[in-house]
């Protein structure tokens, strides 16, 4: 019988099978300026030691690839890793390389990289605070973790709510944090946060139901839920209409942190 975190494991590996190419064609993932910004915001170092933890099609170890480090992706679903193994291909990257593994137990030594980056991961994970412990680990003394995900409200309903139409579209989404709760999980794993900047994403709501195969009865329940948000403000996405259609606000925030010797401090 398969432990909840194993169940948990094989609905992401189903639902990021079925989502493999909507998800590597979804403009949000893809923005080249997002990837840019996100590289930038770390500034490596040339020859740098990457590892991009649920690297799905591959964009975020790419960009660290273009600026000259060494990069590892991995990911726990062959799909998304066929896709960025075909990239690299097709754009001659020899300092990358894909491999299947899994985020809460790295299949690598202790401080082996200099940079630690997981992108859209975070809330799709059961054990966030293992997955962010395990980045910890494999990266040096004074190195960086860096974490880009979807935020929700500081304000425990509001958050519930959004998070709950978001399961119903995809039920490997365990559960988006807020800005404060990520802060305080960083400092449980001996991270000093260096730098944070926020965004969002503004999906259409039939699309981004269409990208996930949403069943649907759920795909209904989904679309009142964002409808009762777009009249009573129930979670912050602010859902808005523009040419009939219907449109929310998933805010994102990234993390760039810094690995102390808690020992020193």
């Amino acid at each position: 019988m398969l432990s909840p975190s194993s169940d948990h494991k094989a609905l992401v590996r189903h639902e990021f099978t079925q989502q493999a190419q909507a998800y590597a064609a979804n403009p949000s993932i893809a923005d080249h300026s997002r990837l840019i910004r996100l590289v930038q915001a770390v500034h490596p170092q040339p020859k740098a030691h990457v590892l991009d933890v649920a690297t799905g099609p591959g964009y975020v170890a790419r960009t660290f690839a273009q600026a000259g480090c060494e990069v590892v992706g991995l990911d726990l679903t062959e799909a998304p890793l066929a896709l960025a193994e075909q990239m690299r291909q097709e754009r001659g990257l020899t300092n990358l390389r894909f491999q299947l593994g899994d985020a809460e137990h790295l299949p690598f030594g202790e401080q082996e990289f200099d940079i630690v980056v997981s992108r859209f991961a975070v809330h799709h994970c059961e054990d966030p605070q293992r997955v962010l412990a395990e980045m910890a680990r494999v990266c040096r003394m004074q190195g960086l973790v860096v974490i880009e995900d979807l935020v929700v409200s500081e304000y425990p309903t509001r958050a519930a709510y959004q998070n709950r139409f978001e399961q119903l579209r995809d039920p490997s989404h365990t559960r988006a944090l807020p800005i404060g709760e990520f802060l305080a999980r960083f400092t449980a794993c001996g991270l000093e946060g260096e730098q944070v900047y926020t965004d969002y994403l503004t999906p259409a709501v039939e699309q981004w139901l269409a990208n996930a195969q949403t069943p649907d009865a759920q795909a209904r329940e989904v679309r009142a839920m964002i409808e009762q948000d777009e009249l009573r403000d129930l979670s912050g996405t602010h859902p808005f209409r523009q040419h009939g259609a219907l449109f929310f606000s998933q805010r994102t925030a990234a993390f760039v942190s810094c690995k102390l010797d808690t020992s020193r401090v």
